[in-house]
């Protein structure tokens, strides 16, 4: 393996304190709700911050894949949006600082990556280490967001984590950045978000918000999240106007909400998931679902939370 090193390039004008925690969300694979995207483009705009790493995107990414983003106006090429993944370092409400990794999820060398990271954990004295994921689930938007959480600190696992299955899943590279730490002992946190299936491919701000909470309570820092807060009322607002106006729709998150609060009540359901046999929805099921949800969404105004 290459140098992990050299596949940043450190701001030489930052000095990070040592014994911060980092918190990480990386875009790319999967974002049901727009979790991880909303919440650190919110931190990012919303917070102090500097730039303390620079990770070299011609080395990681699949510019064909994802390609970036330019502007042409009216006869020429006006402005070109670099693709960015970056360690920050910042500070919450109160002034607290914090370690901030955020931007693409490498498409390439994803152990050279988690290598770079975990050497940038170990030399600057990375107190823990928490990341954010987003999964849809046929869950309801009536109800708080769930998550699966994993990691080793059983105290998190044990307060917030209300599924925790034993199953195959698609990996990304954070996951890589877990298991390392996990194997070193340092301590490290996965949340996983579980998105309301029908809502998956909206920007649902409720989730940054429960995206946020659950980083406060690994970090200990504060964030603003007023706003989000807001935009979430108002989105949940229209989502329960466009449930009451369509008795499949209604039909479907009645039901979500029955499993879900048989399970939270402590029935034999083994997740909020599952249906009275105890077993997952097929893909074909959840795909039939958000497909009349699709049907009947594009029949509202550009104006709806769902709309394109």
């Amino acid at each position: 393996m290459r140098d992990p090193r050299s596949l940043y390039e450190l701001n030489p004008d930052v000095t990070v304190p040592s014994g911060l925690p980092l918190v990480a969300g990386l875009t790319g694979f999967a974002d049901a709700g727009g979790a991880v995207a909303q919440t650190t483009q919110y931190l990012l705009s919303t917070l102090d911050s500097t730039v303390v790493a620079t990770f070299d995107a011609d080395e990681l990414l699949d510019y064909r894949a994802r390609r970036p983003i330019i502007l042409f106006q009216g006869d020429h090429l006006a402005d070109y949006r670099p693709p960015r993944l970056s360690l920050d370092l910042a500070r919450d409400e109160l002034g607290q600082q914090f370690l901030l990794l955020t931007g693409y999820e490498p498409d390439f060398q994803w152990e050279r990556f988690g290598a770079a990271v975990l050497g940038l954990i170990d030399d600057l004295g990375v107190s823990s280490t928490t990341w954010i994921n987003a999964i849809p689930m046929p869950v309801p938007h009536t109800r708080p967001i769930g998550m699966t959480v994993s990691g080793n600190r059983a105290d998190l696992i044990e307060a917030m984590s209300i599924w925790r299955p034993t199953t195959q899943v698609p990996s990304n590279a954070l996951h890589l950045v877990e298991y390392r730490l996990h194997e070193q002992g340092h301590p490290t946190t996965g949340f996983v978000l579980l998105v309301p299936h029908y809502l998956s491919d909206a920007e649902y701000p409720l989730a940054a918000v429960a995206a946020l909470e659950a980083i406060s309570a690994s970090t200990g820092r504060i964030f603003p999240t007023d706003a989000l807060r807001e935009q979430g009322r108002d989105f949940v607002a229209r989502i329960d106007e466009q449930v009451a106006e369509n008795g499949e729709l209604a039909k479907l998150v009645g039901t979500l909400e029955d499993r879900h609060d048989s399970y939270m009540e402590g029935t034999t359901l083994r997740s909020p998931l599952t249906d009275e046999a105890g077993e997952l929805p097929s893909a074909d099921e959840i795909a039939a679902e958000l497909e009349k949800f699709l049907a009947y969404r594009r029949t509202r105004d550009d104006e709806s939370p769902l709309g394109g």
